[in-house]
Parts: C-alpha cells; sequence; structure tokens
C-alpha cells in the first residue's frame, strides 16, 4: 500500500499526523527567537589592547607591532591590519568564511601568550573580539541633558543601565558620550624638581594610599571577625594630605607639589541629539536571545525609567531593529493573506470545487507550521532570510497542490470514486511532483557551496 493510499484509507490516522503537526508547529513558533539576522559568525577577528598615556607611534612601537608579528603566523589568515593611536591598539584579522571561530579564537590567545611577557609594564591585557550578527545592537537610546550633564553618566548607569541589564535576554547596557568624573593632579615642576621628586613617585604613593588593606581577623567570645583598615579615598580632599616624601626633615604632603581637582575626564567623543548634548545608551542581547521580545520590554520599561529621572533628562529611542523584523513579518503575513485570496478564486474558477479550494487553501499554513518545527530543532530563528524563504516557498507549495488536485478533479469527473479517484491521480503525478522539487533543490543546493558571505547566507 502506498503512501497516497493508506492516507485516503485511514483518515483518522491522517488527521491525526496532520493535527500533531499543526500542535507541534504553533508550539514551536512561540518558542522560536525572532531576530533581524540569523546567526552569523563572520570571518574577522579583533584584538584590541590598552596602552595609557601612550602615544601613537609609541604604540604602534611596543604594542601593535610585537603583536603583529606573533598573529601573523596564526593559520589560514587571510589579511591582517592594525591601527595605532593614542592609548589604543587595534589589530583586525580577516580569514577564510566556513572556518570555525572558536579555534581559530584559540589559536589566537595562544599566539598571544607567547608575546604577552614582550609587552611594556603600562600595557593591558589583549582583548580578542568575535564579530558576527549577535553584535548588532537591539536598540540605540540617546539621553539629552542640560543642568544634570556633569553627572549625566552617574545617572545613566544607576537609573537606566541597571534596570535594563535586569531584562531578560538582555546580555549589555553600555553609555558613550557622557562626561564621567575625574580626580585630576597637577603637578608643579618646579615645587617638584625643588622637593626632589618624580611624577612616577607621587602616581606611586597615590595607588598604595588609596587601598583597602586586611588587617587579620578578631576573636570575640566565640565568634571570629575579619578585620581591615579603610584605605580608599572618600572624598579629593583626603589627597591633599598624602605624604609624598620628606626633605631637609620636613614632610612633603602632595597639597605643597599639587593642585587637586574633582573635574571631568576629557572625551573622545561626545553625544548629540537635534543639537542638544547628552549621550548614547546601547542595548545588546545575549547570544540566542529574541530581540523583538527584548525590545518590546525595553519600550515598557522606558516610561517608568523617565518618571525617575531628573526633570530635564529626556530618553529618545533613536534606533530600532526590530522594526524591520515586524515590517518583514507584517510582509509574510500579507503575502499568505493574498496568496489565500488568489489561489481561491484561480482555483473556483478553474476547477469549479469548492472542496478542491479549501484544500489548496489549507496546504498553506500547514506547509508555514511544519517549516517552524524544522527552524525549532536545527536552532534557528525567525529572521529576515528565513521568513523571505517562506514567502517564496508558498508558491512552490500551491503550486503542487493545484497540479495533484486538478489530477484527481479529472479522474472524478470521469465517473472515478473520490476515494479512488485521489489514489489514482495522486499516484499518476506523485513522481513528477517529487521530480519537480528535487529540480529546485537542485538549482538552489550549489548556491550554498558559493563561498564568501553570499554562501553563509545561502547556506
Amino acid at each position: 500500500m502506498s503512501l497516497y493510499e493508506s492516507s485516503v484509507r485511514k483518515p483518522v490516522m491522517t488527521s491525526i499526523i496532520f493535527i500533531a503537526v499543526v500542535i507541534l508547529g504553533i508550539f514551536s513558533f512561540n518558542k522560536l527567537p525572532i531576530d533581524l539576522l540569523p546567526k552569523i559568525e563572520t570571518n574577522t577577528i579583533l584584538v584590541m589592547t590598552t596602552y595609557s598615556g601612550a602615544s601613537a607611534s609609541d604604540v604602534e612601537t611596543n604594542v601593535t607591532r610585537p603583536l603583529e608579528s606573533s598573529l601573523n603566523t596564526v593559520s589560514n589568515l587571510k589579511n591582517i591590519t592594525s591601527v595605532s593611536k593614542e592609548n589604543t591598539s587595534i589589530i583586525t584579522m580577516e580569514f577564510d568564511y566556513g572556518l570555525d571561530l572558536n579555534v581559530v579564537t584559540n589559536d589566537v590567545r595562544n599566539k598571544l601568550d607567547v608575546v604577552k611577557s614582550y609587552m611594556p609594564a603600562g600595557a593591558g591585557d589583549p582583548i580578542i573580539f568575535k564579530l558576527s550578527t549577535d553584535m548588532i545592537p537591539v536598540m540605540v537610546l540617546t539621553a539629552t541633558a542640560d543642568q544634570s550633564l556633569p553627572a549625566l553618566y552617574k545617572i545613566l548607569d544607576d537609573k537606566v543601565g541597571n534596570p535594563l541589564a535586569r531584562i531578560n535576554g538582555v546580555g549589555s547596557v553600555s553609555i558613550s558620550g557622557a562626561p564621567q568624573r575625574e580626580i585630576q593632579v597637577y603637578v608643579d615642576p618646579i615645587k617638584m624638581e625643588a622637593y626632589h621628586l618624580t611624577v612616577e613617585a607621587l602616581a606611586q604613593y597615590i595607588r598604595m594610599e588609596n587601598v583597602n588593606t586586611p588587617a587579620g581577623s578578631m576573636d570575640v567570645g566565640s565568634d571570629t571577625y575579619a578585620l581591615r583598615v579603610q584605605g580608599e579615598f572618600k572624598d579629593p580632599s583626603e589627597l591633599k594630605n598624602i605624604v609624598v616624601g620628606n626633605y631637609n626633615g620636613k614632610t612633603i604632603l602632595l597639597s605643597d607639589v599639587a593642585v587637586i581637582s574633582d573635574k571631568h575626564e576629557e572625551r573622545m567623543q561626545e553625544s548629540f541629539t537635534n543639537g542638544i548634548q547628552g549621550a548614547a545608551i546601547v542595548v545588546q542581547k545575549q547570544s540566542g536571545a529574541n530581540t523583538v521580545q527584548i525590545a518590546n520590554e525595553v519600550r515598557k520599561m522606558l516610561p517608568e525609567i523617565q518618571k525617575n529621572l531628573p526633570t530635564d533628562i529626556k530618553l529618545n529611542v533613536i534606533m530600532d531593529t526590530s522594526d524591520n523584523i515586524l515590517r518583514t513579518v507584517s510582509s509574510l503575513e500579507e503575502t499568505v493573506i493574498f496568496a489565500l485570496l488568489f489561489v481561491m478564486i484561480v482555483v473556483l474558477f478553474f476547477l469549479g470545487r469548492w472542496r478542491a479550494t479549501v484544500i489548496i487553501i489549507l496546504t498553506i499554513p500547514i506547509s508555514l507550521i511544519s517549516a517552524f518545527i524544522y527552524l525549532y530543532l536545527t536552532g534557528g530563528t525567525l529572521n529576515i532570510i528565513s521568513l523571505s524563504s517562506l514567502s517564496l516557498a508558498i508558491g512552490l507549495v500551491v503550486d503542487d497542490a493545484i497540479v495533484v488536485l486538478e489530477n484527481i478533479t479529472t479522474h472524478i469527473e470521469r465517473g472515478g470514486r473520490p476515494k479512488q479517484a485521489a489514489v489514482n491521480g495522486t499516484n499518476e503525478v506523485g513522481l513528477s511532483i517529487v521530480a519537480s522539487t528535487l529540480t529546485i533543490i537542485a538549482v538552489f543546493l550549489p548556491l550554498t557551496m558559493v563561498s564568501g558571505m553570499a554562501g553563509v547566507m545561502f547556506s
């Protein structure tokens, strides 16, 4: 007994199978994360290293060149470029597409461990960034301020960043462009020379004084308490009394050779919205999280956050990647509706049977729902690529269904009983339908073998 015959002879079993597919499809659809693009790891790795206080030439000589010499030996490396600027070295490494970036990253990390001992004392540890679609921000907000501008970073960090970071699925909330507090020490070079002091010595004294030191433990009855000496500064004025040296029997304080100022750090970038100075807030998601759900949660929380901010601070949404996703979903819904309408008209016009029309219309949603099961089992997402593919697949499904139904209708018109006509009509064109579908697969399959980003997208 063929598949077609068993499906017709056992309608209850066939109905149960389709109902199960629909239930599993709806379950999978509700569990699928919605994103702008499928998760794609690019062929690029960034290595960023900080070297505070160094000029661009010093960064290039002492940091970038040693790192480049070591990283240049990484296998499968296609291209390597670097940018050296004040305080920062950025090395960009490009590899062939299709490589496992986790393996490549381990190789890069091993090369960095080898050269780390040759790095200058003030340089930080190199940080590795793997570029992928997960790094695309979910939302970008701006905050404009007037009187609250000097304390804007602290306010946004406490009252905006922390609440948003607690949303399920949010990976990080970063703030840029806002001024940050900085305690600045301006030394007098003449006095420093008179007292035989150096800037390095002053920095060392300040660093040693600004620490909390463990002081052992103390027993009180049956209890033991840990002790520590509170040494961290709570007010900038405390720096004035730091002892930095001794000259001719006189104790030299930091205030004798320097002026302490409580100001804001010099900014490398500033943020303006409609000509008003403020800050930018970037919300990024965790890997595999639902972009649309996160964006909706952020928008719901913004009015409550705005109430807790000073009146002169205004929050605005300038980018929301969920908008593109929702437009794509809306386009798919529109495609399905028009497909149902046009298919109904065409089938009724040519076949003249309402039963055939209903069957054709049912094939579209059931086929789409079954695709959601596949996406869920393979860890896929609802994104522009997958939704566009589903839109194209609707036409293929309708074509096959119309061919089969038209042949079945022909058998019925010749006097055949409906059940037998369904079996015979499907058997006659079944092989042709499979062959035409395989032909389409044969056309698209080679596209997955294309190299570069295009091949990654097609696959």
